[in-house]
């Protein structure tokens, strides 16, 4: 910080600076920028040849860029390489990054944990401290606004997503997302799905009405080659900021070896509403392994894509650089804490809800190896899209294998393990009812499947069709089982013009007595 207080005390004392990394321009130069508008990386002494560091300049030119209400351009022919210096770049402005270079060096950094650039606004975020509970669809908070904002709010004393199996964990506080206009009215597209009996926190983050705009840029990282150990890497672009748009954006991976810490996303959505991701170009990261909580080897996850606490995110025709059906790299997207998610013509490893997402909607898009995996509530909508994984949906076990909602599948087409002979399930999971997880567990209330077309042509000997549901629990096959934390099941399935390669019906799983009371309607054209 106190660089650039200096760096600010140069802006408006010395019109005689000579220009330099870390240096900025005189008065006559603030007035010519200003006037145009614009200011540009080599104006603060960037030299784009690949080699030479130019962080600094960099974070100078936002510096500036942000006190003065200026858009930021990068040349189209230079190569900016940024080393693993801790210096974050602070984005308040629109920035074309165009057709420019960045070469994010790994290899040696000082901080993992620091952002090599941070979108973020002028408004600063306020506590609530008069709100003191809230009801699951409340409509309406106790509160005077300056304007629209995010509520987020945390009860510290109760748990909630606590992980079973080999990353097991004590849980999350509980937490809740929420946007209100200057009233306190919720917006009900998103509603609060907790009741807090007490809160131990709760935020406005104001919500800037103007959309930011991020454009193009070449991103390669040369990847880490620290300890396989869960570390995990954020060197990327956080958006921190509501109302942002990237778009032309490509990154891409060099360097990967037979170890490496994981990545916490190369475009990281934080608390914050209304970002879309478009006409980008990703890349899925090599997988490594690693000792889990429970002691035994697991699989890191490792992501180019990361949301928490944020809401109304979308990902518009997105692709990625490597197979999605190469199981070598881990799925593309994780997120928690999330309300009103959309794929829309994407061509990406996995959709991915951890810790709860509240509606989710993919539609004109492909799915690889890792599929379709959620926990959370409301509406799980899948249409005109085709599905690679394992199952059209797997309802995560490590959570609870709940979706207290609705699953819509239209008009789609579903290839089981990409082809390779499986007995295919549409929806899988798996919950034995003798572990807490914080809440009541559900499945889908209603799953609605129409006009679907299974290619189960590859498949195993002995094969008796697609099943509906995977075997939940192996255990439970007779009234003698006991959960001692009840699975609410799904009360009714419309299939509706489902075909198979196989020409085997559908049926209901390998478990008849566990979804013995399941009201299939099945319906042909």
């Amino acid at each position: 910080m106190a660089k650039y207080a200096f760096l600010m005390f140069l802006f408006f004392t010395s019109p005689f600076v000579t220009q330099g990394q870390d240096k900025g321009p005189g008065e006559s130069a603030v007035r010519k920028y200003k006037a145009a508008g614009v200011v540009r990386y080599r104006d603060f002494g960037a030299i784009g040849d690949g080699k030479a560091d130019d962080i600094g300049a960099i974070a100078a030119t936002h510096a500036f860029a942000n006190l003065h209400g200026l858009r930021v351009k990068a040349d189209d022919g230079a190569t900016y390489y940024i080393s693993g210096k801790e210096r974050t770049v602070d984005i308040r402005t629109d920035t074309d990054f165009g057709k420019a270079a960045f070469i994010i060096d790994d290899t040696e950094v000082e901080n993992h944990n620091a952002s090599v650039f941070m979108v973020s606004s002028d408004l600063k975020p306020f506590k609530l401290d008069n709100i003191v509970s809230l009801k699951r669809n409340q409509q309406k908070i106790d509160a005077v606004l300056p304007g629209p904002c995010l509520i987020t709010v945390t009860n510290a004393h109760v748990k909630q997503y606590i992980r079973f199996g080999l990353n097991q964990n004590n849980g999350s506080a509980q937490t809740d997302i929420f946007v209100v206009d200057k009233n306190g009215k919720v917006d009900m597209q998103a509603p609060i799905i907790w009741d807090f009996d007490q809160i131990t926190e709760i935020t406005a983050l104001p919500i800037d009405e103007k959309p930011l705009k991020i454009t193009g840029g070449r991103f390669t990282t040369i990847a880490n080659k620290a300890e396989s150990k869960y570390t995990y890497y954020s060197r990327n672009i956080a958006i921190r900021r509501s109302n942002v748009v990237v778009e032309g954006l490509e990154h891409r991976i060099t360097g990967e070896e037979d170890h490496g810490a994981p990545y916490g996303g190369f475009i990281n959505i934080g608390d914050c509403s209304y970002v879309t991701v478009k006409n980008a170009v990703l890349t899925g990261h090599k997988t490594y392994s690693t000792i889990g909580a429970a002691g035994k080897p697991v699989t890191m996850g490792t992501y180019d894509l990361l949301a928490n606490r944020a809401l109304n995110v979308s990902f518009v025709h997105c692709t990625q650089t490597n197979d999605i059906n190469d199981n070598t790299y881990w799925g593309i997207l994780g997120s928690n804490f999330c309300k009103n998610m959309l794929y829309d013509h994407c061509t990406l490893s996995r959709f991915d809800a951890h810790q709860g997402v509240a509606n989710a909607t993919i539609r004109n898009s492909t799915l690889g190896h890792m599929g379709i995996n959620a926990i959370g509530s409301g509406l799980l909508l899948i249409e005109n899209s085709t599905i690679r994984g394992r199952s059209i949906v797997n309802l995560r076990p490590d959570y609870g294998s709940t979706w207290q909602g609705e699953v819509v599948i239209r008009n789609c087409v579903f290839i089981p393990a990409n082809g390779k002979p499986v007995n295919a399930s549409l929806i899988s999971g798996s919950y034995s009812g003798q572990h807490d997880f914080g809440y009541t567990c559900y499945m889908p209330e209603r799953i609605t499947i129409e006009n679907l077309r299974i290619d189960d042509s590859a498949h195993p000997e002995n094969y008796q069709g697609p099943a509906l549901f995977a075997n939940f629990n192996p255990e439970m096959t007779d009234s003698s089982y006991e959960e001692k934390y009840p699975y609410v099941k799904t009360k009714s399935v419309l299939l509706k013009n489902v075909t198979t390669a196989s020409g085997k019906a559908v049926r209901i799983s390998d478990n008849v007595f566990m979804f013995k009371d399941v009201k299939v309607n099945s319906e042909r054209k």
